[in-house]
């Protein structure tokens, strides 16, 4: 793994504003190390008819949980993933996606997600380990371009 800090350009698949293709994401704070976002997914993300493809269900969890680390103040990366599917995601139906820190030790951060139906029953859930790459800096937070980096 390379040591170089990651830079928030604005063009992450899930998150991005300059990404073309992307979802862009907004979450938001649910208290210290947790995240919160809303989404419909298009018919483009479709895996079998009308239900999203496992990946993107997969990094809808990924990115709860990297938000939940920015939440908690931590620049950090996937280390490891552990996913469940309970029910099939709908195409076209409200979701609301969920991440939250479970537990911080030295640079490890342990956290869990959930891809929710408007209901909130559980879809998708996922248990994950980050790598903490350091502190944001003060009044940064995740989704917001870095537009000074070249």
């Amino acid at each position: 793994m390379s040591d170089a800090v990651p830079v928030d350009d604005g063009r992450c698949f899930a998150c991005g504003p300059y990404s073309a293709d992307g979802l862009h994401l907004r979450f938001v704070r649910e208290g210290e190390g947790a995240a919160r976002a809303e989404i419909t997914l298009p018919p483009r993300f479709q895996g079998w008819r009308g239900t999203a493809h496992g990946g993107i269900v997969m990094m809808l969890l990924d990115e709860a949980m990297a938000h939940a680390c920015g939440a908690a103040g931590e620049r950090a990366v996937t280390a490891a993933m552990q996913l469940r599917f309970r029910a099939p995601v709908v195409l076209g139906a409200p979701l609301v996606i969920r991440g939250k820190v479970k537990w911080k030790r030295r640079g490890v951060i342990a956290l869990e997600a959930t891809v929710e139906h408007a209901d909130g029953t559980v879809l998708a859930s996922a248990e994950g380990s980050f790598v903490s790459r350091g502190s944001l800096a003060v009044g940064e937070r995740l989704g917001v371009p870095d537009v000074s980096f070249a």
